[in-house]
């Protein structure tokens, strides 16, 4: 076992060179967690890689009880306070199509949101924190979360005690997470206080009308013309009641009904998503859209029932870990490489459960592949989406950084 008590400097340049010399074995774990993605709660191959990849550091783990989590947690050589950060892993239901030579080898799932990444990223800080014991004051409490992508990982591991004063780290003062993006110059950050995601809901609804003969309609309800009414019913609704300092986006992204061409079904069914960026906002929209699909189809002598599933919560950066972290940035990566941006994305984040409960940040990492412009890169969750390993250093340093810091 190498000498990890021995006591390194730990300059931004001292990190990010030793990250740089450590790229080689994240890249083959970071490879390795690609091949053979897995999706939601219960990722034990994932779970194994990881374990066995930390094996060798004076770290003490902590197993998920009902989920294939691990926190890893070191303590300093000094009391201080305790940093957590987070990494998720699993990956999603995409059928890769992104051409590298170390693709998924499981049909159907691919790491196309760069969590093998993160995963990777996170155990090589790890190391270069064990490496650093000896200068660290507090506690680091490394989160390796399953089930983000759409299955609230982060909500069961508090619920298993994660933030508790009496959980496996104990209760944190800051937590950290960073977010690999293929849309962005690689090895930038980009980051804002405040909202920096949205929160997500899924529209579920049913309209009943009653069935017939398609050359007959006038002697069924059909449910169809109602349906189709509520797509723009809705967007009407958006644009007239919602402020347009608000950002809000709905989508209805399917609409299914009948089962052959002289039917007149009995039913048809809208799913969709709702993004809003303030709670008022969003629980407004969600009496609207009740309201909106109930008296349409009233109008077209239909019945709806309407279902709003909760998702995830916005996404807020405290203004002062989120300073923590461009300052980080900017030691480490140069200040012509940390970005302040302008306005809130609407995509959706679990790590916003965490940050509800300890101050924090979530930032972007650039990881636009090679030779290719952010524009007109594949975006993260496309089968097409390719990353580049070269930003990874800036994320190791990072991270490191910030449980120093």
């Amino acid at each position: 076992m190498p000498d990890l008590q021995r006591a390194l400097p730990s300059s931004p340049a001292a990190l990010l060179g030793a990250a740089r010399a450590l790229q080689p074995r994240t890249v083959a774990f970071r490879r390795a967690l690609h091949r053979q993605p897995e999706l939601g709660l219960r990722l034990p191959h994932t779970r194994d890689l990881l374990i066995a990849e930390l094996a060798d550091l004076p770290l003490t783990l902590h197993r998920g009880r009902d989920l294939t989590s691990v926190v890893a947690v070191l303590d300093g050589a000094r009391r201080g306070r305790t940093t957590l950060l987070r990494a998720d892993m699993d990956a999603l239901p995409v059928q890769e199509g992104a051409g590298v030579a170390f693709a998924s080898e499981v049909p159907g799932r691919m790491h196309a949101c760069g969590h093998d990444l993160h995963v990777a990223m996170l155990a090589g800080a790890a190391r270069l924190l064990c490496e650093r014991r000896e200068e660290i004051s507090g506690r680091v409490v490394l989160m390796f979360q399953p089930g983000e992508e759409g299955f609230h990982g982060a909500r069961h591991m508090i619920d298993e005690g994660l933030l508790a004063r009496h959980g496996p780290g104990g209760r944190p003062d800051a937590a950290f997470a960073l977010h690999v993006s293929a849309t962005m110059p690689t090895g930038e950050l980009h980051l804002r206080p405040g909202p920096i995601m949205a929160a997500a809901d899924v529209l579920r609804v049913t309209v009943t009308g009653r069935g017939g003969h398609a050359s007959a309609p006038h002697h069924a309800v059909d449910p169809v013309p109602a349906a189709a009414a509520m797509v723009g019913a809705l967007q009407t609704m958006i644009t007239r009641k919602v402020d347009a300092h608000d950002p809000t986006v709905l989508t209805v992204s399917r609409i299914t009904a009948g089962t052959t061409d002289n039917v007149i079904p009995e039913t048809a069914e809208l799913e969709g998503t709702l993004r809003t960026m303030a709670e008022p906002v969003r629980r407004a929209v969600c009496r609207e859209i009740e309201r909106v699909c109930t008296h349409t189809a009233l109008a077209h002598d239909c019945t709806a029932q309407v279902a709003i599933e909760p998702g995830y919560p916005v996404t807020v950066n405290d203004p002062a870990a989120t300073a923590r972290l461009a300052d980080t940035g900017r030691r480490l990566l140069g200040d012509t490489r940390v970005h302040t941006m302008p306005t809130p994305i609407m995509g959706a984040e679990d790590f916003a459960y965490v940050l509800q409960k300890v101050p924090g940040a979530l930032a972007f990492l650039g990881a636009c592949p090679p030779g290719t412009a952010p524009h007109e890169a594949a975006p993260n969750h496309s089968a097409r989406v390719r990353f580049d390993e070269s930003a990874m250093p800036a994320g190791v340093a990072l991270y490191a950084a910030l449980a120093m810091g």
